[in-house]
């Protein structure tokens, strides 16, 4: 007789800080998709009995393994990889692979389970992972980064393909990166094939696929406003980071009428009272991308602006604010402060920028507030499209993959709205993501049976 899976919130919890020790940035995922599915399960015995939630919480696999590689001094040096399977129930698993000293089993782990339902959202048949190396590319020669990323492929690449599981690039992984590795899997297989994505255009790529996740996150951000009858037009905002995703994001609310205010790195952030403009975004992308700069440096260029070392941006009065930078960036005072200051609504580029207090504390005030689950996604569905291109052996116009972009994040707002309307003129746009994706990667669990 089959037992039913009916135990509550913080049982279920329990169990998985139990199973998953040491590990709070996963525990931390599974706690915000949890909080709103419990409810949404409360009538369906099929997804008790069957214990969906708990599977899609149990990675399909996690790979783990060593890469040794030798420096320009000759000396040899041994990082960690890995590369976290999580839920391919919709398509091939997808995900980007992260370069940076705080990957951990725990950070991949959370980011491949916020890229299952994000992949979800997205309408693409793509199911989710995430992958990485605890190796810092800060500071190292290219033919150093070259030779990390052959040796990493080297094990990865048994673990990986067209149909199987299509890695992307993340934090510290670009377009260099993405070549090195492809090259070295080129090698290995003696075989083409659309087994990454964020390859350069010469060689499979698609267009706008670095614009995406920043666009997109815009593109979001608009359609929610547009429920309010406002948009981004003469509106303040306030961005972290200043890598892809945050320059992108700058330069289409910029397009858009808006204006910029900040952005930051690790060693805190910039303030431009009169406007982050086109001109000065474009310093930016060359000076972090091809100099390898720090943003403080950007004083120098554009005095009228100040750096304040050390700190975040979210006391600065906003409009609207996007967090693109990296995970729990944005904590519940912060998200208070913000609220004090007038912000009308945030939208996260980055994956779980803001803290579960930080989330609370946005719900609770019924703001305009996307989850980087759904905000986010136009990066991947970009990708997902950029497989697409591969099969078919096509390309797409950058005006037709704009409308398609378009399209996707208005498809996932709509998803939103369909299970975040809580009447009154409030969306949750937490619960309608969560919800939306859940739905769907649980459906399709169902039709597989227990497998």
């Amino acid at each position: 007789m089959a037992v039913s899976d009916h135990v509550d919130l913080p049982t279920f919890m329990e169990g998985v800080k139990k199973r998953n020790p040491y590990q709070p940035e996963f525990v931390q995922a599974v706690q915000e998709v949890a909080e709103d599915i419990f409810e949404f399960m409360q009538d369906k015995e099929e997804y008790h009995s069957q214990q969906i939630l708990r599977r899609i919480a149990e990675p399909d696999r996690v790979v783990s393994f060593r890469v040794c590689w030798e420096d320009d001094n000759g000396n040899i040096r041994v990082q960690r990889g890995w590369r976290v399977q999580n839920n391919n129930a919709i398509g091939p698993y997808k995900g980007g692979i992260r370069f940076h000293p705080s990957v951990t089993e725990s950070v991949l782990k959370f980011l491949a389970f916020e890229q299952t339902f994000k992949n979800a959202l997205t309408g693409l048949p793509m199911g989710g992972g995430k992958g990485g190396s605890n190796f810092n590319p800060k500071g190292k020669s290219v033919r150093e980064i070259m030779r990390f990323c052959q040796s990493f492929m080297t094990e990865l690449y048994r673990h990986i393909g067209a149909d199987i599981d299509v890695p992307a690039g993340d934090i510290g992984v670009g377009g260099r990166e993405i070549g090195f590795m492809f090259g070295q899997y080129k090698r290995i297989t003696n075989n083409f094939t659309g087994v990454l994505t964020g390859k350069g255009l010469e060689w499979g790529g698609s267009l706008i696929r670095t614009e995406a996740t920043g666009y997109g996150a815009v593109y979001f951000l608009a359609n929610m406003l547009a429920t309010k009858s406002e948009d981004l037009t003469g509106k303040t905002a306030v961005i972290s980071g200043s890598g892809n995703v945050a320059t992108h994001a700058a330069e289409k609310i910029v397009q858009l009428g808006g204006k910029v205010l900040t952005l930051s790195d690790s060693g805190g952030y910039i303030h431009d009272p009169d406007g982050i403009d086109q001109e000065k975004i474009d310093w930016v992308k060359t000076h972090k991308t091809h100099r390898r700069g720090r943003i403080e440096e950007y004083v120098t260029a554009f005095p009228k602006a100040t750096f304040v070392a050390g700190k975040t941006p979210w006391g600065v009065p906003c409009d609207v604010a996007l967090p693109c930078a990296t995970q729990n960036e944005l904590l519940g005072d912060d998200a208070r402060m913000l609220i004090a200051n007038g912000c009308k609504a945030v939208a996260e580029g980055a994956n779980m920028p803001t803290d579960l207090d930080g989330v609370h504390v946005f719900k609770a005030a019924k703001i305009l507030y996307a989850p980087g689950k759904a905000s986010n996604a136009g990066g991947v569905a970009v990708s997902g499209l950029e497989m697409s291109q591969n099969s078919e052996r096509r390309s797409w116009k950058e005006e037709e993959l704009q409308q398609m972009l378009k399209d996707i994040m208005s498809g996932i707002h709509k998803s939103c709205l369909a299970y975040g309307d809580q009447g009154g003129g409030y969306i949750d746009y937490v619960k309608g993501a969560n919800i939306a994706g859940f739905k769907k990667v649980a459906d399709a669990m169902l039709a597989f049976g227990v497998v």
